[in-house]
Formats: C-alpha cells, sequence, structure tokens
C-alpha cells in the first residue's frame, strides 16, 4: 500500500476522534448545565487509561437527596450518558452505604464513592482540586526512585561490609 494512503487514513482518523471528542464534551456540558440549573451537581469520576471510564453526575437537592442522576461509561468516544434511576431518592451522605450500590459494578461503585466524597469535602469547605501527573513527570519520578533505591542498598552493603569488617579486628 501506498504510505501516502495510510498517512492520509491516520490523519482522517485523528481529525474524526477530535470531531467526536469534542461532540462528547459538549453533552456533558449540556447534561451538567441543565442539572446544574435545578441545584448543586455531585460529580464522580473513575478515570480509565485502559479500561473502560465512568463519569456519574448527580442532581443533589439542598437537603442533600439525588434528585436526578446520569452516568457516562465506555472506553470509547461514542459513550453518552444514560439515566440511573436507582440512584434517585438516596441521601448523597450514605450513598457508599446503599444497597443498591452493591448491585452495580465495580467502576460505578468507585464512581460513586468518589462523588460522595468530593461533595462531602465541598460541603465542608476543604476539597483541593488535584492536578493529574503528567505520563513524563511521572516516569521521571520512576526512574529518580530507582535511583535512590539503588543508591541505598549500595550504601547499605558498604556499611554492612564496614561494619562486619571492624567486628572481625576486634
Amino acid at each position: 500500500m501506498n504510505i501516502f494512503f495510510l498517512g492520509a487514513i491516520a490523519i482522517i482518523a485523528y481529525i474524526l476522534q477530535i470531531f467526536l471528542g469534542m461532540k462528547q464534551i459538549k453533552h456533558f456540558n449540556s447534561v451538567y448545565i441543565r442539572m446544574k440549573r435545578k441545584g448543586k451537581v455531585a460529580i464522580g469520576r473513575r478515570p480509565g487509561k485502559i479500561t473502560s471510564g465512568t463519569i456519574l453526575l448527580l442532581g443533589v437537592d439542598s437537603t442533600g437527596i439525588i434528585q436526578e442522576a446520569e452516568m457516562m461509561q465506555g472506553t470509547s468516544i461514542l459513550a453518552r450518558f444514560k439515566t440511573r434511576p436507582q440512584f434517585i431518592g438516596i441521601d448523597i451522605h450514605q450513598l457508599t452505604d446503599s444497597a443498591m450500590l452493591v448491585k452495580e459494578n465495580r467502576l460505578t461503585r468507585q464512581a460513586a464513592a468518589n462523588a460522595q466524597k468530593i461533595y462531602l469535602e465541598v460541603e465542608q469547605g476543604n476539597h483541593q482540586e488535584e492536578r493529574p501527573v503528567s505520563p513524563i513527570f511521572n516516569f521521571g519520578n520512576q526512574l529518580s526512585l530507582i535511583k535512590t533505591s539503588i543508591q541505598r542498598k549500595l550504601t547499605k552493603k558498604n556499611t554492612d561490609s564496614t561494619i562486619h569488617n571492624f567486628s572481625h579486628e576486634k
């Protein structure tokens, strides 16, 4: 096959991914704004790099009761929000203790726990958004940890051999 043809396919696929990704973000924003107009919105995330990711939006009234719930779960940019009526009527303060949550999959339970945690932190006034670490920085940290670990092992061996030699001299 011609290299230019493969390059053209790759470029078209990339542009299509950008377009569909922007459409997904627009869909998220419209669902969020619609819920926000009715009251507070708790957002739970369970990001997935390789596995399925989950975003759970919970519309909460002033007493903490969930009035509306929608969830997006999937690995592709084609995932859309779906209504989750089983969350409606539950107090967000007791969400992770709810018997209903046991029936949900692991990703949904993690997103619900994240939504509850962030909601409670915001309610108490001590929430700070965590900034994601870039993969390059994370790789640099891993290399630094390996270097430090090797240095400690070498230092420990030198110290142990010095102590061993010192004890034989007596």
